[in-house]
């Protein structure tokens, strides 16, 4: 007999139970799944080279001219067109990542454990703002950012972890950084100050020289979205704990590549539900207009998916500062969310609704039946790959792809 209520209790339970640490830093090669010389992993549902958008097709330029496989966009665009790279969701690797979300193999990540259900996450380190990989620039300034990333940064921050008794609770970390006006998807700015609070005693421990040290803890301190890449994997985590509950109908991923989003139900398995990405509105930095803008990419949703995000709007109203909006509008978010969820967050509170709870666990017969579609915030990068972020704003994801899975749930569970 098919009891959705219970499933889907338990799938959010799940998801409210896990406790996600930040245990290390690592090559993509040795700790993701699958993961091999040939492969980029990539933000979204599947996609081709030609039907990526233009900030997907630069970063994958990018990630290609890092490892050394490429010196320009000709060569690149030629070992993906021939088949010799392939490239593949992050979330079919147990991995996510922001904006164009492009991680090759020897890129370091994030690694993140559930300790209370065993499975694992990883999430690529963050750039910063403006001129990026993920926005789908690949200039020289840029490879050589990545590298003093992954060669002099990353490395470090493996050997603070390993010297911490427990890791980093991202569970936790998340919480009190809603409680000083975060959302944890674009604005991070207080979990970015935690986040460095708890690295830099362990930072200052390591064998590293002082003033890289000091280069690293600078680099970090200046990133309000330091912290975004671990939030993002510690979702990840917390959202497939959730996932693969039989007769569930809570929504597990939902991610865009810049020309689809695609979602992924608890009780359907791997399949993905896509439709074209919307066109966000939103705030543009001086000399960019709506007219620039690429559409909706990148895998942090997962936030939103787990319960924060633009659904946790009401504890940061300054986020509409960087998105549009007003202070109101950020609540009524919040409040319209409770609508199309099945819980509020056991961890994750806003107090200005007197704690409550965020809305946690996208039931897709709600938003369905209801007509109410889950709210995004995001970055916003140029249309044109090589260009970067020009701004952020709210978008949301199409109707076809809830109507698409719940058609697929009733056909699978209820004839």
């Amino acid at each position: 007999m098919l009891t959705i209520e219970r499933d889907n209790a338990t799938a959010v339970n799940r998801m409210m139970e896990a406790r996600p640490i930040l245990r290390t830093v690592a090559p993509a090669r040795d700790v993701i799944p699958g993961m091999r010389e040939n492969l980029l992993l990539h933000a979204g549902p599947p996609i081709t080279w030609e039907r990526a958008s233009g900030p997907m097709q630069g970063a994958i330029v990018g990630a290609l001219i890092y490892e050394g496989l490429a010196t320009d966009w000709e060569s690149a665009q030629a070992l993906v067109v021939s088949g010799e790279i392939d490239l593949e969701p992050c979330h079919e690797h147990n991995a996510v990542g922001p904006m164009a979300g492009v991680t090759s193999s020897s890129m370091q990540v994030y690694v993140v454990e559930n300790v209370t259900h065993g499975n694992l996450a990883f999430s690529n380190l963050n750039e910063g703002y403006g001129k990026v990989l993920r926005y789908g620039a690949y200039s020289d300034d840029v490879i050589t950012k990545l590298r003093w990333m992954n060669d002099t940064m990353a490395p470090l921050l493996a050997e603070a972890l390993a010297m911490s008794e427990d890791g980093i609770d991202m569970r936790a970390l998340l919480a009190e950084s809603l409680h000083m006006g975060d959302e944890g998807h674009n604005r991070n700015k207080a979990g970015s100050i935690i986040f460095t609070t708890r690295l830099a005693p362990l930072l200052t421990r390591t064998s590293a020289a002082g003033d890289v040290k000091s280069d690293i803890l600078r680099f970090l301190g200046d990133n309000a979205l330091s912290v975004l890449n671990p939030v993002m994997a510690a979702c990840k985590a917390m959202a497939d704990a959730g996932h693969g509950v039989k007769g569930s109908t809570i929504m597990t991923a939902m991610a865009r590549n810049g020309t689809e989003l695609g979602i992924r139900v608890s009780g359907l398995g791997d399949r993905w539900f896509t439709g074209p990405v919307g066109q966000p509105d939103g705030l543009y930095f001086p000399g960019f207009t709506a007219a620039d803008a690429s559409g909706d990419i990148g895998d942090s949703t997962i936030t939103e998916t787990a319960g924060i995000g633009a659904f946790a709007m009401a504890a940061a109203p300054a986020i509409v500062t960087f998105i549009s909006g007003t202070p109101e509008m950020a609540v009524e978010t919040t409040l319209r969310m409770y609508e199309i969820t099945v819980a509020e967050h056991t961890a994750f509170t806003i107090p200005v609704l007197g704690f409550r709870g965020t809305p946690t666990g996208v039931d897709i017969r709600k938003v369905v039946d209801l007509g109410i579609r889950p709210q995004i915030n995001t970055g916003i990068a140029h249309k044109d790959p090589g260009v970067g972020q020009v701004g952020a704003g709210l978008v949301l994801p199409p109707a076809n792809v809830f109507e698409d899975a719940l058609i697929a749930f009733a056909d699978q569970y209820l004839d």
